[in-house]
């Protein structure tokens, strides 16, 4: 990275870098600058600036110069023998787009080829497993060094749409590249499957050329979330919508709050946090409904012993309010209270409240520092 600055490379990767970012800021609007405020400088340089550096490094200028063999050549006497062998790997890598699967923490993970196809690679890798799921979808380049396949510094995090939009373009360009591999077959007057010919037109070769699309496919993706004005899907922990239901029990005649307080203590559902509070807790629920949902967010309140908080109850000087986040225990807390304070209350009145509304009647003053 410090060879970089050389003026006889520095001005050749900067075309290189606008390859790979500029396209994304002509797509969605925003200038460099912007770009780099959405996604954070750490991870702008580890992504963006870490693709567009190691497909520098595969490339060879007009005069047949590569920055890693020049590297080498200089300096590479500096440098341990793992060392040099992983930029030598880099320097004939390409960006492909992988499956993983079969994550071992802090040793391995498999990685399929989702273009070139094949068996799934074992790859040797620490850090980048404790944030890999199974199936996940990255883009980055596998390299082999010594015994081992590793995967270079720049990896893109693909959701499953944008990585089938890569996937889509890539076999766009090969069935057009079919066509042009027959054409020069025909021109130099070789067989189409002479080596020379399939080398020219080859997968590799093909990713290789790509890896700008590849960066640029997925920033777009991930500045068009990271700017989208749109709430995402929250469910809590059973899984319902998110819903903010607060039910309000009016006293009934000769009714008063200490009349109230006793009925609600009797109830062991019912945890009392002060003279006029309880939490309404229970055993932790089953959440699959929430993981079968891919981009929902799960909304859960846990008291310090790891109890599931269901709802809050309330006690006022003329009435008592329930309040939960679900139409679903809305109708399970009023069944629970129904029974408990049986003729201490009268018919309750529901507001209800949705997510969107509520954020739409939040105070917009900054919070307090």
């Amino acid at each position: 990275m410090k060879w970089l600055t050389r003026a006889e490379w520095r001005d050749r990767f900067a075309e290189v870098y606008d390859h790979h970012l500029l396209p994304a800021c002509r797509r969605t609007g925003f200038d460099a600058e912007e770009v780099i405020a959405i996604l954070g400088e750490n991870w702008f340089m580890t992504t963006v600036w870490g693709c567009a550096f190691e497909d520098f490094l595969t490339r060879e200028s007009a005069d047949g110069r590569n920055i890693v063999d020049d590297y080498l050549k200089r300096r590479g006497w500096k440098e341990s023998a793992s060392a040099r062998a992983y930029m030598s790997a880099l320097r004939t890598s390409v960006m492909s787009l992988y499956e993983v699967s079969g994550i071992v923490r802090d040793t391995s993970f498999r990685a399929r080829d989702l273009v070139r196809g094949g068996d799934p690679i074992l790859i040797s890798e620490r850090l980048a497993t404790r944030s890999l799921a199974q199936w996940d979808r990255i883009a980055t380049r596998v390299v082999e060094v010594g015994s081992q396949m590793r995967i270079s510094g720049a990896v893109l995090p693909y959701d499953r749409d944008a990585s089938e939009k890569v996937l889509k373009l890539l076999r766009n360009v090969a069935k057009r590249t079919d066509k042009e591999q027959r054409k020069l077959a025909d021109l130099v007057h070789r067989d189409v499957n002479h080596p020379a010919i399939v080398n020219a037109f080859s997968q590799t070769a093909l990713l290789r050329a790509a890896a700008p699309a590849i960066t640029t496919v997925w920033l777009i993706d991930i500045i068009d979330r990271a700017t989208a004005q749109q709430i995402p899907e929250v469910r809590n922990a059973e899984g319902d919508e998110l819903l903010f239901c607060t039910v309000h029990y009016p006293f009934a005649d000769g009714t008063g709050p200490d009349d109230i307080r006793l009925a609600l203590n009797r109830c062991p559902e019912l945890r009392q946090e002060n003279a006029t509070f309880w939490n309404w807790i229970g055993p932790r629920r089953s959440a699959k409904a929430v993981s079968a949902r891919k981009r929902s967010l799960k909304f859960q309140t846990f008291l310090d012993d790891n109890a599931l908080v269901f709802g809050s109850v309330e006690l006022k000087d003329k009435g008592l309010i329930l309040s939960v986040n679900s139409q679903a225990r809305s109708e399970r807390g009023r069944a629970l209270l129904s029974e408990v304070l049986d003729g201490l209350v009268v018919q309750p009145l529901v507001e209800v409240q949705t997510l969107e509304q509520c954020m739409a009647t939040r105070d917009p003053a900054p919070p307090p520092s």
